[in-house]
């Protein structure tokens, strides 16, 4: 009981830490619309399973065959974050406040996986979790659950983040000031994406 509710603490503390999830859910949310924004939240939801199966999986294989792999995941999310974070700088204007079809749903659901996917972050801490919190002698099909767990909070949290942001008048508040806003959501994830590169992950 007390391996599970810390679990359940450190979850949910991880997953409300602003970040780069917080950021694309909200620039997607109040620019294209509440589906983009749950679809964005659903790909950082798939991506957390990603780390939560190479950490179950392999991680032990993983990191004594390929040593350099959190550093590896550490510069292809800082570069992504840079990426993305100039083209949030360059949006141009959505103009339309009630389209949300600017993007497809796929490339929703790309955003927030690959931000996810990508993130550093969220590596440590899924592998943090069950290297020091979750105790070897665990059963098999509670460490999964735990990792479904992780999956779900991010969901849901995010989806609520969108929800909020593609609200009809804040969102057609937001959108008059889009231009700043996306400026600074695009800096914010571009300095997140430089601070990975000069950030120890080891």
């Amino acid at each position: 009981m007390t391996e599970f509710l810390a679990v359940i603490v450190i979850t949910i503390l991880a997953v409300i830490s602003p970040g780069a999830d917080f950021a694309i859910v909200t620039k997607n949310s109040y620019l294209y619309g509440r589906s983009i924004g749950v679809l964005t939240s659903i790909g950082i939801a798939l991506g957390v399973l990603v780390h939560v199966a190479y950490t179950l999986i392999a991680i032990a294989a993983v990191i004594k065959f390929a040593p350099n792999f959190l550093t590896i995941v550490k510069y292809l999310g800082a570069f992504y974050l840079i990426y993305i974070g100039y083209k949030t700088f360059a949006q141009k204007p959505v103009k339309d406040i009630a389209s949300s079809t600017h993007i497809s749903s796929g490339q929703a659901l790309r955003y927030g996986f690959f931000t996810n996917a990508l993130n550093p972050k969220t590596t440590l801490f899924v592998i943090s979790t069950y290297t020091q919190i979750v105790s070897t002698t665990t059963p098999k099909f509670i460490l999964i659950g735990y990792g479904l767990f992780m999956s779900v909070a991010h969901f849901i949290w995010f989806a609520i983040v969108a929800l909020l942001f593609s609200q009809r008048t804040l969102r057609a508040k937001m959108l008059e000031k889009q231009v700043s806003i996306n400026r600074m959501i695009g800096f914010i994830l571009g300095l997140l994406g430089v601070f990975l590169l000069f950030t120890n992950v080891n």
